[in-house]
C-alpha cells in the first residue's frame, strides 16, 4: 500500500511538472520571440513559425501517441516524450540561425505531444475513482501556473539572461521528470493485444491537420486559405469515415457511436476551447489599445483569470469526486456562458472592475469545468483505450483554439476589412470584438446543451 501511495505521489509530480512546463515553455517563448528575432534578423514570418510548427507538431501527432500508448505503455511514451522534449529544449539553446530553431522547435513539439497524450492517462490508471479529480484538478492547475508564470518569468530571464535560457531552464526540470518516472513509477499492468498501427489513417489525419492548421493561420491571404480551411475539415470528415471501416483504427468511432458520455463530453470541451480561447486575445487588444495601457500592465490585468483558474482546480477537482463531474462541469460552463455575455456588452467606457469580475468569472467557470469534463471523458472508456482518450482530450483543446482564432480572423476581415487598429478604426474594433465574442457566447451555450446532453448516461469507471 505504502509503495503505491509513493507511485501515486510520483506519477501526480511528473505530470505536473511537464503540465507546468508545456504552457510555460509557450507563453515564455512568445516573450522572448524579439530578442531572437533581432540576434538572427529574422523575419515576422519566421518568428510566427516558431511559435506556430509546435502546436502544429503537438496536433498532428495527439491521436497517434495516444494510440502507440495504448499498445506499447503510456509510461514508456510519455518517458520518451519528456527526454525528446528536454534534449530539444537544451539544443534550442544553442540554436545557430532562425531556420535551426524552427526545425527543433516542430521536434520538441513532437516529444509534447508524446507527453500531452498520455499524462491524463496516466493519472486516471494510477489514482483511484474516489480521488482521481482532485488528482486531475492538480494537475491542471499546473497548467494554469504555467500559463501565468510563463510571461512574467521569461521576461525576466531574456532581461537578464538572455533569451536561450528560456530553453535550458526546461532541461533540469524536464530531467527530473525523467529521472523520477524512471525509477518510482510502478510498472504498468498491461492488458491491451498487440495490434497492427493504423499508419494511413495516421497520415490522412496528419495532412488533414497540417491543411486546416495551414488555412486557419492565412485567412488573411486570400481564397487559397479559405480553401485549405475547407479541405482541411473534409479531411477530417473523410478521416472518420475511413476509421470506421478499419479493423485496428486509430481512432475508434465507436467510442462515439455507442457512448453518449464520450461524445457529448468531447464536443462539450471543443465548444467550450472554441468559445474562451480568444477572450484573452481581445481583451489584451482592448486594454493597450483603447484603455492605454502598456502590455505589461495588459498582462497582469489578464492573469486574473489564470490565478483564478490555478486557483480553483484543485477545489474543483475535490468538488468531482464528491458529486457527479458532469454536474459539476456543466454548472463551469454555465459560468463561462455569463462571462461571455459580459464580455461581448464591453465598450470603452467599461469599468477596469468589471473586466477583472468578467475575467474572474471565466476562471472560475473553466476550473469548474475542466478537470472535471476531463474526469467524465477518462472514466468513460475502457482502460485499453485511456491513451486514446487522452489524446482526444488534448485535440479537442488545440481544435477549439485553433477555431476560436479562425472566427476572430472571420471577424476582423469582416468588419475591419484589412485595415490596422488606430483610432480611426477602434468604432469597427469594438465592433468586432463584441460580434466575436458574441458568437463564443452561443458556442458555449451550445456546450452547455452537449454537457447537459451527457447526463443520465452510464456512470465514469
Amino acid at each position: 500500500m505504502e509503495n503505491q501511495v509513493s507511485s501515486q505521489r510520483a506519477t501526480l509530480f511528473v505530470v505536473c511538472v511537464a503540465h507546468f512546463l508545456m504552457p510555460f515553455m509557450m507563453s515564455a517563448v512568445g516573450i522572448a520571440l524579439p530578442t531572437m528575432g533581432r540576434e538572427f534578423h529574422a523575419t515576422a514570418t519566421q518568428m510566427g513559425l516558431v511559435e506556430t510548427v509546435y502546436v502544429l507538431s503537438a496536433s498532428i501527432f495527439l491521436l497517434s501517441m495516444g494510440k502507440l500508448a495504448d499498445m506499447y505503455g503510456r509510461r514508456r511514451v510519455f518517458q520518451l516524450g519528456l527526454a525528446l522534449f528536454t534534449c530539444m529544449g537544451g539544443i534550442l539553446a544553442t540554436g545557430w540561425s532562425a531556420e535551426s530553431i524552427i526545425v527543433l522547435r516542430f521536434l520538441q513539439g513532437v516529444g509534447g505531444s508524446m507527453v500531452m497524450a498520455t499524462s491524463v492517462a496516466m493519472i486516471v490508471e494510477a489514482f483511484p475513482v474516489s480521488v482521481r479529480g482532485r488528482a486531475l484538478g492538480i494537475s491542471v492547475s499546473c497548467v494554469y501556473a504555467g500559463v501565468s508564470c510563463g510571461p512574467f518569468i521569461g521576461g525576466v530571464i531574456v532581461s537578464h539572461l538572455g533569451w536561450r535560457y528560456v530553453f535550458l531552464l526546461c532541461v533540469p526540470l524536464g530531467l527530473a521528470a525523467f529521472l523520477l518516472t524512471t525509477f518510482r513509477l510502478r510498472p504498468e499492468v498491461r492488458d491491451v493485444v498487440r495490434e497492427p498501427f493504423d499508419w494511413k489513417g495516421s497520415i490522412i489525419y496528419a495532412f488533414s491537420i497540417l491543411v486546416l492548421i495551414a488555412g486557419a493561420s492565412n485567412l488573411d491571404f486570400g481564397v487559397w486559405a479559405y480553401a485549405a480551411l475547407v479541405a482541411g475539415v473534409a479531411g477530417l470528415v473523410g478521416f472518420v469515415m475511413f476509421e470506421s471501416r478499419q479493423a485496428y483504427p486509430l481512432l475508434p468511432v465507436s467510442l462515439f457511436k455507442g457512448n453518449r458520455v464520450f461524445a457529448f463530453s468531447n464536443l462539450a470541451a471543443l465548444l467550450n476551447y472554441a468559445a474562451t480561447f480568444g477572450v484573452a486575445f481581445f481583451v489584451s487588444l482592448y486594454l493597450q489599445y483603447i484603455k492605454g495601457m502598456t502590455p505589461a500592465e495588459a498582462g497582469t490585468v489578464l492573469m486574473v483569470q489564470s490565478l483564478v483558474q490555478a486557483g480553483l482546480s484543485p477545489f474543483c477537482g475535490r468538488l468531482a469526486d464528491r458529486y457527479p463531474a458532469a454536474n459539476v462541469a456543466t454548472v463551469g460552463m454555465s459560468l463561462c456562458v455569463g462571462g461571455l455575455v459580459i464580455a461581448a456588452s464591453v465598450n470603452e467606457a467599461t469599468s477596469i472592475w468589471v473586466l477583472y469580475g468578467m475575467l474572474a468569472l471565466l476562471g472560475a467557470g473553466f476550473a469548474l469545468f475542466s478537470s472535471p469534463n476531463t474526469t467524465v471523458i477518462m472514466g468513460s472508456v475502457e482502460s485499453r483505450y485511456l491513451g486514446v482518450a487522452s489524446g482526444l482530450v488534448a485535440s479537442m483543446r488545440t481544435l477549439g483554439m485553433m477555431t476560436s482564432m479562425t472566427i476572430i480572423t472571420v471577424v476582423f476581415s469582416i468588419l475591419l476589412g484589412g485595415h490596422a487598429i488606430s483610432v480611426e478604426t477602434y468604432p469597427a474594433f469594438l465592433k468586432s470584438m463584441q460580434l466575436a465574442l458574441g458568437i463564443f457566447a452561443g458556442l458555449c451555450t451550445l456546450g452547455v446543451l452537449c454537457s447537459l446532453g451527457r447526463l443520465g448516461g452510464p456512470k465514469a469507471a
